[in-house]
Parts: C-alpha cells; structure tokens; sequence
C-alpha cells in the first residue's frame, strides 16, 4: 500500500466531513446551515430516462442476487442516494446521512459524546484519524492526527467506506474496540486498544504557563456555546494581567459557524472574519462582531493538520488582519459553507451551497493555510494542553517538547529557556 505525504492527503479532507467515532455518527460541522425545505415529489422531467435506469437496476438485484437476506429495500436506497452524492466528487463534503446520523450529528453540536473521542475522515482512499479530542481514550492512547486506521478488531477495512468503518468503531460506553493504524510519519503500524467512553468536550481550556506571564488558551471545537466560554476565560485572564496569549488551535475539527465569527471577534477590533462565495462567484463579507475582549493583548496561534474549517476561519482571519503569528504546520483544508436539505424519512442531502474565504480572499477549501512559522511537532512527542499544564514546573514544560508552543513563547519573549 503506497502511503502519500500528508500535504497530498489534506488536499481532499474536510471537517465538515469530520466523524466523532462515538454517538457522533454525522459530520460535525461548522458550516452547516439548517434548512427545512418539502422535498419535490415524482420524477424531474428531464431525467425519466435515468430513473428508469435506476429501476432496472433494482428490479435486476432484486431478481436474480443470490444472498436474498442482503437485499434489504432501505439498505439500498441508501446506497444509492449516498452514491449519487459521491458522485458530485465532493470527497469529505457533500455527502447524505440516515436519519440516525443525523440525530448523531446535531448531538454533537451540544458538545457531548460517547465513543473513543476521534474524528475521522477519507483521504486519499484511506480513513485517517482527523484529530484526537482532549481527554479522550484516543488521545490517551496517543492517537494523532494522520494515523490511517487498516483494521477494526483485527478485521480488514481498508476497502470499506467511512460508514462502514465507523460502525465498526461504533459501541456504548464501556465496551473495548481494537484499532490497527499506520503511523504515516515512520511507516510503522501498531494495534491499539481502546476503552469507549462518554465524553463532554470543554469548549475552553487555558492556564498560565509556569514562569511565565503568558496564558495558554485552548480551543478543542467550536460547539454550541463557545463564545460565552472564552470570554469568560478572557476575563479571568484580563484579571491576571497576562502579556501575551497563545490560542491553540491544534486538532481542532470546527464546529458552527457562527461560534467562529465570534471566537475571531473577541481578537479584533474591526475588518472582516471571512468572506463567503456563492455558485455565481459573489462574495459577501462577514464582518467583525463589535465588543472584543482581547482585541490588544500580543498572541500567537498554534495550528496542525488536525485545524479544520471554523479553526480555519479564525487562524485565517487573524492571519489576514496580521493581528496574531500563526505557528505550526498547514491546517487541514476545510473551506464549504454545507446546508442540510431534509428528506421525508428523516434522512438529509449534506451538500455545499457556498465556500469560504479569508478576509483577503485566499482559499481554504483543499488547501488549507500555511503558518508563519513552520514548527512540526516532534515525532513521539504529545502537544502540551492547559489541564495537564496546571501541575507542571517550569523545567517540565521545557523539557516537555512540545517545539510549537515553546516557539510561541519565544515570539512572545517569554522563552521558557531563559527563565
């Protein structure tokens, strides 16, 4: 199996497509927007020919395949509706849920799951650990972001779908699951045993790094709420009259839209944090929500392949505005406004209607945003957060290696080092 660089592979990601491996079965997604709309009845006048070739189809299966007790009337539909969606090649966007998924999918964007607290997504063929959610089993188990997932309990999936390899994953909390991944850094694979849990994501984290005057502030997704959340903790930290801020962005899969407009605005005092394009090629701005709590404060923005879509607008707005240095490797990719479009067993069309853009109109969408300062992280090496922080002496987080965030301190002139 011919494993790509991670640059070929974030080229095709999407949050938007992203997957809690737990209760979340749907896309966890920033930029969906809900829509009720009554779905057309009959066939379209201009496609008679091609339904009537559906038809056919299904009349043949039904006839003549031998494992009758395969042929299950919903089973196929949805395969069919799913194969019309992929077939936009929209890989990791667009794509349609069930009905469970969809309820999965809207419970996620309450900020609470159970599974093994992993996002997945399909790149290049293969399904990938997108990001690892903090305090979760898969974090625990030092599970990163790129790991590609060859088996579930010993069996094979390299060939199965996303779906398909998330139901295997799927289990209730308590329950054990086995994942064998390849480690796309250094080639190596290694079983991985991992217990199911409920979790509760916290929106914000932060703590004042040791011997120093900095606050590290954590943003693991944009869930419902998170505003609220962080200007809370920018009040806390105004009281502790800290000199810089590092926003941490890393493994961060997005979340709503509207949650990053206001995350962004807390940082700026004015302009726009994105532009969204239509089908015709009109833009219009989003712009910058007035009353910022940290609109002056110096900060960096720590980000990896694991930053997708409402992580993506915030970094890209900061960048653009050169209000913050971005640190780290290039972000995920993520850049489709998606609308649901219900249909009338509960199931919904996921398609992009729009596509973002920075402030200065770069493109997210299959690119991703490069940092200021280029930082990978060490190869073995577990990105510092602000509840593990908390107990750590000075010489612990220097020696901790996390190089992005030590970076961070230096362009903050606050290195650990010269403590």
């Amino acid at each position: 199996m011919t494993i790509r660089p991670w640059r070929v592979l974030g080229v095709l990601g999407a949050i938007l497509a992203t997957l809690m491996l737990g209760l979340l079965g749907g896309v966890l997604v920033d930029r969906v927007v809900l829509f009720h709309i009554a779905p057309p009845d009959g066939i379209p006048a201009g496609a008679v020919s091609e339904f009537r070739l559906m038809g056919e189809a299904w009349n043949i299966v039904h006839r003549v395949y031998v494992d009758r007790e395969a042929i299950d009337p919903q089973h196929l539909t949805y395969g069919a509706i799913g194969g019309m969606v992929d077939a936009l090649g929209d890989t990791g966007h667009s794509r349609f849920l069930s009905p469970q998924m969809v309820r999965e999918q809207h419970s996620a964007l309450q900020g609470e799951y159970e599974g093994i607290g992993a996002y997945i997504e399909t790149k290049d063929g293969h399904v990938v650990i997108m990001a690892p959610m903090d305090g979760s089993p898969a974090q625990r188990a030092g599970l990163h972001p790129g790991y590609i997932v060859l088996k579930v309990d010993g069996q094979n999936v390299v060939n199965l779908g996303l779906d398909e390899v998330r139901g295997r994953i799927l289990g209730p909390a308590g329950t054990q699951v086995t994942l064998t991944v390849l480690d796309f850094h250094t080639g190596n694979t290694r079983d991985v045993t991992l217990e199911r849990a409920k979790i509760t994501v916290d929106n914000v984290t932060w703590a004042q790094l040791p011997g120093t005057s900095i606050a590290h502030v954590r943003i693991s997704a944009f869930s419902k709420g998170l505003v609220q959340d962080l200007k809370d903790a920018l009040t806390e930290i105004r009281a502790q009259e800290v000199t810089g801020l590092v926003l941490d962005l890393r493994s961060n899969p997005g979340g709503l839209l509207n949650e990053a407009v206001g995350v962004a605005s807390q940082f700026l005092a004015k302009g726009n944090v994105l532009l969204v394009k239509d089908a015709e090629g009109k833009t219009t701005p989003l712009p910058v929500q007035s009353g910022g709590l940290a609109v002056d404060i110096p900060m960096v923005v720590l980000v990896d392949r694991g930053t997708a879509s409402a992580a993506e607008i915030v970094t890209g707005a900061l960048q653009d505005a050169k209000r913050a240095t971005v640190v780290g490797e290039a972000t995920f990719g993520t850049g489709t406004v998606l609308r649901e479009f219900p249909l009338s067993d509960g199931s919904v069309l996921l398609l992009a209607i729009q596509e973002w853009l920075t402030p200065d109109g770069r493109v997210i969408w299959h690119q991703g945003l490069d940092p200021d300062v280029s930082v990978a992280l060490p190869v073995g090496v577990e990105p510092l957060i602000p509840m593990t922080e908390r107990g750590l002496t000075i010489e612990q987080v220097r020696d901790s290696g996390d190089a992005q965030l030590l970076r961070a301190l230096e362009l903050l002139d606050q290195p650990i080092d010269a403590q």
